[in-house]
């Protein structure tokens, strides 16, 4: 016969009521400590990130920017048309070297010689006038010198006469009445002198006048006849420099305006690089700053010498002049890139320039720990930026290893694990 024992029954409810109560406590803490939890650190494949070590000493700041060569103002020769024409022969094509006497084309122009014909004929018709007014003005002027000298013969004799009277007079053997005559004759003749004198000096001046006006119009002639050779010889354009055709814009048969360009010619060896800096690194470019600009086939150093005041699609134009040898294959319009120094900066944190992070500004990098398989993301002031470089003010210090490449796909992330 069974005993029932109610305390027995009343333990072991006991004992299960406490280890439920004990199981829901630890399933309580355990989920609690799960949410607090961080999600685990994403995997990223260590090839492909690019990686830089800060550092401390000088930093050379430089701006860069693409260009091309191209001649320099002083070494290119535009010619122009001088006349209305017609292309009807081409000698020589872009890219042949070219000396000053060289050919290129050949125009013609049916009314240039006929102008050239009348200014000839104009001009030897002005010199024949020049000849015909010296003649006649001599003529008047030997005319005019004949008539003084009679008068200044007579006066000279009136002169004797009256120096006789006088004496005659003085002894009694004439009249006054005589005296007088003769002595006002004499003054008579006296004043006539005088005047034919300033008539002969008046009327030489009046010649040189006449004459000077006369050769005006030779001069106007001659001007005009070598304004007409000159239109008829550009009819045979020449280079006018040595150097290279590099431009030949119109084909036989084309007709030419006035002014209208016909040939470019340039000195391929006086270059200069022009390049596009952007705007928002041009601000401390300064005139005379170095530079070297790379041909890919050659270095060449250089100088800043002209800065554009304009900004066109983002960029401003640097021209730098070109101090050493052009390497071979150096040529107008050949692409290039330059670099130009700013300023050095001395005993300042630096490391490579990251992907995304301008100047003067605060961004944020992953800095890799000690392991080399972790990085953590901190914030990080910098500077004064370089091509490749950019200061570091805060956040980091020498030695750091840094991420520089694009981390953009982990934006939400502040530690990764490398791999």
């Amino acid at each position: 016969m069974d005993i029932q024992r109610p305390d027995i029954r009343l333990k072991k409810q006991r004992r299960q009521w406490i280890l439920g109560g004990v199981l829901v406590l630890v399933l309580s803490v355990v989920g609690w400590a799960v949410s607090r939890l961080k999600p685990a650190a994403p995997t990223v494949d260590r090839a492909t990130v690019w990686t830089d070590t800060v550092k401390q000493g000088p930093l050379l700041r430089q701006v860069r920017g693409p260009g091309t060569l191209v001649p320099r103002e002083d070494r290119i020769r535009l010619i122009p048309s001088e006349t209305e024409a017609t292309v009807v022969r081409i000698r020589v094509l872009p890219g042949a070297k070219v000396e000053p006497d060289t050919i290129l084309m050949d125009l013609v122009d049916p009314t240039v010689q006929q102008e050239l014909l009348d200014a000839e004929l104009q001009w030897k018709a002005a010199q024949t006038d020049l000849m015909n007014v010296k003649a006649k003005l001599d003529s008047d002027l030997m005319t005019q010198k004949a008539a003084a000298a009679t008068v200044s013969a007579d006066y000279k004799q009136a002169k004797l006469q009256a120096q006789t009277d006088k004496s005659l007079f003085d002894l009694g053997v004439i009249s006054g009445l005589t005296y007088s005559a003769s002595k006002g004759k004499a003054d008579e003749l006296t004043t006539r002198d005088e005047i034919e004198k300033k008539r002969i000096t008046v009327n030489e001046k009046a010649i040189e006048t006449q004459i000077a006006v006369q050769q005006t119009k030779v001069d106007q002639a001659r001007a005009l006849l070598a304004l007409k050779q000159r239109q008829q010889d550009a009819l045979s354009v020449r280079a006018g420099i040595s150097g290279v055709l590099v431009d030949l814009p119109h084909q036989v048969g084309e007709h030419v305006a006035p002014g209208t360009t016909l040939a470019k010619v340039v000195q391929p060896d006086q270059l200069k690089a022009s390049l596009k800096i952007a705007e928002t690194q041009a601000r401390d470019i300064q005139i005379g700053q170095p530079a070297e600009i790379d041909t890919h086939n050659g270095v060449i150093p250089g100088k800043v010498m002209r800065i554009d005041p304009a900004v066109v699609n983002g960029t401003v134009t640097v021209d730098v002049e070109l101090a050493g040898a052009l390497p071979q294959g150096a040529r107008p319009d050949l692409s290039v890139d330059g670099e130009i120094d700013l300023d050095r900066l001395s005993n300042v944190l630096f490391v490579g320039r990251p992907a995304f992070g301008n100047e003067n500004s605060t961004i944020s990098l992953f800095r890799l720990g000690p392991d080399g398989k972790t990085a953590v993301r901190v914030p990080v002031k910098v500077g004064k930026a370089s091509v490749n470089a950019i200061q570091v003010i805060e956040g980091l210090q020498a030695g750091d290893t840094v991420i520089l490449s694009d981390m953009s796909r982990w934006e939400n992330t502040d530690r990764i694990r490398l791999e």
